[in-house]
């Protein structure tokens, strides 16, 4: 987000709408065109999920927002209001979602479920619950009522042989119920339109399903004989007109209950695809836990999950799900977080360890402090962030808005001239009635309104599924053209944790006694560098061999380790002697140069020299000395991620200039950038954060799109000012709230595949769109030109919006 619009936002808050009665594309651009002219007010609607985000700003009352959606012909209710963003503080792009009290909360966990799965099995609106239009449960009666009587008056109608006398009043009183009842929902929304001197695609269908009964029922009253013999029209409705004394007539009510039930059907498979490509949000929100165990005075009390409060201490047993953000103050297990993060290995926590809610305790007991609870939870920041990514547009969905605009009107020029045309060059009533009906049904924009936000909807649910949240649909649009990508070295591509990365051995002794030593001092720490010392310690063993024991163990925090190490056999560095059995102990300082002095042990200056080295190479370096000498020097690295190489390589792929950005030395930089296949002239390192901005600012004046990952607070500028931010899911909140993209993983990997993921979803948009104009744009001259029945343009319009939704509901396979 750029300063401007940052600036923009000042001073107002935003609001979200539930909105009721919305059909396609044409009803979005209304009540968008309609608040978009109250001063400082932006709106932008979302079909599929009936509802809207206006930012308002703070001289327009919500009062206001609701009765300008009400004047417009539509039902609004508030979902709820973000807070005011004061023009003076605001420094980056923070979403309204901290610091929220009940009252203000701009989106709890429930409040972000798709429109239809807020309501009760039998399609009541319940407590102030809006009713979402014609949801699928609402639609299913219809259409099961109209397909009934629909098949014996298509059959009648239209094979000569189910014909007997009067069957014309009979298919009339049949096709009466379809055209009245089961298809109110178009004539309702057409009604409501109509009363404020509008038109949608419910238009459309409204008068060509009416026209088509009306017409008929004209021609019946008009010639009551006109089918009292069966066969007398042959094949009615496809323009073969029988003559019954010199008047010609046709009945078309096979078209209207026809087109009716081909509608509705469409109708009803729409609302059950907007469910599906809603699920995976909907699902993404059932994730947290419905109960915590809460310690109350040591003593364990069950409670819903939503009651707990920052600094409640709860109880997680293994297989339970942890109920909310915390930090472990008792216990050690590992947590599977692929619910949230993607990722399926355990990650191991202990005291002092973030966890994350809805994320499982798979082995000990664990007991957390609550840190962040309600609406300021991962789990409610990510179902926020899926659903205002699919409330946005993306610049290509304004494109089809504009045009269904105008869309409607200019149809119903369309067909009174059809008609005007044909009846005066043919003067056949009929035909000329059958081109006009057919370019009102023909040309309903359904897959045009659906083409947009299906897409969006599924592409971002499926996002969500693997970890993957996109912020905007804008992102997409950003995805597509970025070329040049700045990688922060730091839990990005490498991981951030440290890792032996060699052994020098002094004073006659071999790296492996040198590492042992030091595995078995610092196997009683806690430290990291203690961990990552032991670990590698402990795998160097032969076959299942153990590190000696230690006793008399000590520690000095930020300085070192020193214990007595008890040995069997051969002392280290005392090759060749055998005493099996003898036990040796030994005094064995690890740590800091620092450390070494404070119990009078001083290196000599090569040694020092030695260790000076690896320092300036980047490695973090640990003295290692026994009774008094130093024997050797243990180095750690930071470690690489095992999947960086592939992601950097998949990258180049996709046409993205990798560049590695790093505040460590040029040494360690180039040998990070080696190991994962980044060119040494795309290495920018000794970067400070400012100069991450600088060097995002660079690139774009080069004429690069360019998109910047991180995953700390450092990057969090770098990340505003890029085109495309994406931060690492493992980094902190400010880096998330200041990216455009988050992965919760913490692999390269998964970045690509978000890449991918958002290029997939534009490119299905993108054919959406291109077959919905196409399919209008080759549609509507036909029928106009009389080569296309009623009946057979309802089922390609209706058929043409499934499509579309069908093409859009690829999309959650992606990754599979």
């Amino acid at each position: 987000m750029t300063n401007q619009d940052i600036l923009h936002q000042a001073g107002t808050r935003i609001l979200e709408l539930d909105i009721e009665g919305m059909t396609c594309a044409s009803c979005v651009a209304r009540v968008e065109r309609k608040l978009g002219k109250l001063e400082g007010v932006e709106a932008s609607v979302n079909l599929p999920l009936e509802s809207a985000q206006v930012t308002v700003p703070a001289n327009i009352t919500d009062q206001q927002i609701v009765d300008t959606v009400k004047a417009t012909g539509y039902k609004a209710r508030i979902r709820g209001a973000g807070p005011t963003v004061p023009a003076a503080d605001v420094q980056l792009d923070v979403p309204e979602h901290h610091n929220h009290d009940a009252g203000t909360q701009l989106n709890g966990i429930a409040h972000h479920v798709p429109a239809g799965h807020e309501h009760n099995s039998g399609g009541g609106t319940g407590g102030d619950h809006m009713s979402h239009g014609p949801a699928a449960h609402q639609l299913r009666p219809r259409l099961i009522v109209a397909a009934i009587l629909t098949i014996p008056v298509f059959a009648i109608s239209m094979v000569p042989a189910f014909q007997f006398p009067q069957w014309g009043w009979v298919a009339a009183v049949l096709a009466l119920p379809v055209v009245s009842w089961a298809a109110w929902p178009f004539h309702r929304a057409a009604a409501i339109n109509a009363r404020h001197f509008a038109s949608t695609m419910d238009t459309l269908v409204s008068i060509g399903v009416l026209a088509a009964y009306v017409y008929s029922s004209w021609q019946l009253l008009a010639n009551p004989m006109l089918t009292e013999y069966p066969g007398m029209e042959s094949m009615p409705g496809m323009g073969d007109m029988g003559n019954m004394g010199g008047m010609s007539g046709g009945l078309y009510f096979e078209v209207a209950a026809v087109v009716t039930t081909f509608l509705l059907l469409g109708r009803y498979l729409e609302a059950n695809a907007k469910s599906k490509a809603g699920d995976a949000l909907r699902a993404l929100l059932d994730l947290g836990a419905k109960e915590a165990t809460v310690l109350r005075d040591g003593v364990e009390h069950k409670i819903p999950a939503e009651h707990l409060v920052a600094g409640d201490v709860f109880v997680v047993r293994p297989g339970e799900k942890i109920a909310t953000d915390g930090v472990v103050t008792g216990g050690a297990s590992a947590v599977d977080a692929s619910l949230v993060t993607g990722e399926s290995v355990p990650v191991e926590v202990g005291p002092g360890s973030q966890v994350t809610g809805a994320t499982i305790n798979t082995s000990g007991r664990l007991i957390v402090q609550a840190t962040r609870v309600g609406s300021d939870t991962t789990l409610a920041q990510m179902g926020r962030l899926v659903s205002q990514a699919q409330t946005g547009k993306a610049p290509i969905a304004r494109l089809a808005d504009r045009i269904s605009a105008v869309f409607v009107p200019l149809v119903l020029v369309t067909a009174v001239v059809t008609f005007v045309l044909w009846f005066v060059l043919s003067g056949d009533l009929n035909a000329s009635f059958t081109a006009a009906v057919s370019v009102l049904v023909i040309a309903c924009p359904c897959a045009l309104g659906l083409a947009t936000p299906v897409g969006l909807l599924t592409g971002t649910g499926r996002g969500a599924q693997l970890g993957i949240l996109i912020k905007g649909p804008q992102v997409l649009e950003d995805t597509r053209t970025v070329d040049a990508i700045l990688l922060d070295k730091t839990g990005t591509v490498t991981s951030g944790k440290l890792a032996v990365g060699g052994t020098i051995a002094l004073n006659g002794h071999s790296p492996a006694d040198v590492l042992t030593l030091a595995g078995a001092v610092e196997a009683a720490s806690e430290h990291p560098i203690a961990h990552a010392i032991t670990a590698a310690a402990t795998s160097a063993l032969p076959g299942t061999g153990s590190l000696p024991a230690v006793k008399d163990f000590d520690s000095a925090p930020g300085g070192g380790v020193r214990g007595v190490v008890a040995l069997n056999g051969s002392r280290p560095g005392d090759a060749g002697i055998e005493d099996e059995g003898i036990e040796h102990e030994q005094l064995v300082l690890a740590g800091r140069t620092a450390w070494l002095e404070q119990n009078g042990i001083f290196p000599d200056p090569a040694q020092q020299e030695a260790f000076a080295a690896e320092e300036a190479q980047g490695a973090t370096a640990i003295w290692v000395a026994v009774d008094g000498t130093p024997v050797g020097i243990v180095t750690l690295r930071d470690t690489i991620k095992p999947g960086s190489a592939a992601a950097i390589a998949k990258l180049k792929e996709l046409g993205i200039r990798p560049l590695l950005l790093t505040g460590d030395n040029a040494a360690v930089a180039a040998q990070v950038a080696a190991a994962v296949g980044i060119a040494p002239e795309d290495v920018r390192a000794g970067v400070q954060p400012e100069g991450k901005v600088e060097a995002v600012r660079n690139l774009q004046s080069q004429g690069s799109t360019v998109a910047m990952a991180g995953d700390g607070v450092n990057d969090a500028a770098a990340l505003a000012q890029a085109d495309l931010g994406i931060a690492m899911g493992s980094g902190t909140d400010v880096a998330i709230e200041a990216s455009d993209l988050t992965v919760m993983g913490s692999d390269l990997g998964q970045l690509v595949q978000a890449i991918e993921l958002s290029r997939k979803t534009l490119g299905t948009i993108k054919t959406n769109l291109f077959w919905a104009f196409f399919y209008n744009a080759i549609g509507i001259p036909v029928a106009a030109l009389g080569l296309l029945n009623p009946m057979i343009a309802g089922a390609a319009m209706a058929a043409s919006s499934v499509l579309v939704v069908a093409n859009s509901l690829r999309l959650r396979s992606f990754g599979r």
